[in-house]
């Protein structure tokens, strides 16, 4: 099966010059969804995390999902001020501003080995910063996973080069 197939394209969104990819096809296809998690179950087996998080918000649609199909927990990091309780918080930098995301605190034993996924992976400064907050919570990233990879963008270099990076389809 093809992924790409079901990923469609919207010119100048949000903003002239973005072609946006967006993954709702392939989450409409019963087929192609199971494939995608298919793909990322072989990628836990190969890592063996203790929990699956996910970044706001299309990575709470893949990280849920992986996480029921494989039986491990799944934590979310969200935007400031969505979470209640105690939090951490890491900013960071976007193309157009400023952003911050947290996690609750005490959601992690100590190590507890985690993969990364969101829908995406482009300029790389999301899971850039979501890798900080999980460092500072106390998880060890042992690996990070995307449907999608805008490799001209360069994201992956913002990454830990040592911890292993799986996207499924790859733009250029």
């Amino acid at each position: 099966m093809n992924l790409r197939d079901f990923i469609g394209q919207t010119p100048d969104f949000p903003k002239k010059g973005i072609n946006f990819l967006d993954i709702c096809p392939l989450l409409q296809d019963p087929d192609a969804w199971k494939e995608v998690l298919n793909l990322f179950s072989k990628y836990c087996d190969e890592l063996q995390p203790d929990l699956i998080v996910g970044i706001e918000s299309r990575g709470f649609i893949l990280g849920s999902a992986v996480a029921s199909y494989n039986g491990l927990g799944f934590i979310p990091i969200r935007k400031a001020g969505k979470l209640p309780g105690d939090v951490i918080s890491q900013a960071y930098a976007l193309e157009y501003g400023n952003d911050r995301i947290e996690i609750q605190k005490n959601r992690f034993k100590s190590k507890s080995k985690v993969l990364l996924v969101d829908d995406l992976l482009a300029t790389g400064g999301t899971a850039s910063a979501a890798s900080k907050l999980l460092q500072k919570a106390g998880a060890l990233i042992i690996g990070y996973g995307f449907i999608i990879e805008l490799c001209a963008m360069n994201g992956r270099d913002r990454l830990n080069k040592n911890t292993p990076t799986k996207s499924l389809l790859t733009y250029y």
